[in-house]
């Protein structure tokens, strides 16, 4: 399988790029291909100029290998912070320029874009894993938990990812050593529940 990673964090010894690296050692390890990108040391641009609005608009040729990354993918993980209950804007900037129509999702014949959407990935599950500063019972009865609305119902459902599943690490502020290991931990187990060993397969990082 091929495995896209997507990490959105700008300090190289963040939690979250101890959570990437855990991801893409596993499914590695599982005999499958990572494609990862770490959008903040990329430097990925995230506005989304007009011209590449429309479907068949004006595409660089950066962005039109990220789409093909995600539109072959057989799997995705996302990794970021919460940050004010979305993600951050470099990575919402990637969902705008790459989760594209045509990409990830089409509209049937004659529905003038008020319907609701086809899913065109082909990617068979889903892994969003967010850390936070903000303990579970707040989130939810203060904020309702707005990543889940956006990763899950939002996004991946409406583009035909089906299998979603999503974990969040809180709180990291206070956390221990003892505490972020079983939390990469937890990141092994989710991987490879989501995206098993393959036999006989040769996998390389990109």
């Amino acid at each position: 399988m091929d495995i896209l990673v997507i990490l959105g964090h700008p300090n190289p010894h963040s939690f979250n790029h101890a959570i990437a690296s855990v991801v893409r050692e596993t499914a590695q390890d599982n005999g499958h291909r990572v494609i990862f990108h770490d959008l903040y040391a990329e430097q990925f641009d995230p506005l989304l100029p007009r011209t590449e609005i429309p479907e068949y608009g004006l595409v660089p040729e950066d962005i039109q290998r990220h789409c093909e990354e995600l539109r072959s993918s057989d799997g995705i993980v996302i990794v970021h912070p919460n940050w004010w209950g979305q993600p951050p804007a470099i990575l919402k900037g990637w969902v705008d320029r790459v989760v594209r129509p045509g990409i990830a999702y089409r509209f049937d014949e004659g529905d003038t874009g008020d319907g609701v959407p086809v899913g065109l990935l082909k990617a068979e599950a889903a892994l969003v894993l967010n850390t936070s500063n903000t303990p579970d019972d707040r989130e939810q009865s203060a904020f309702g938990d707005p990543l889940e609305l956006l990763w899950k119902r939002c996004i991946f459902s409406l583009c035909g990812v089906h299998i979603f599943r999503r974990r969040m690490f809180n709180v990291i502020v206070t956390s221990t050593h003892a505490q972020r290991q079983s939390w990469l931990n937890d990141t092994r187990q989710l991987v490879t529940e989501l995206f098993p060993r393959e036999p006989h397969s040769n996998c390389r990082d990109t």
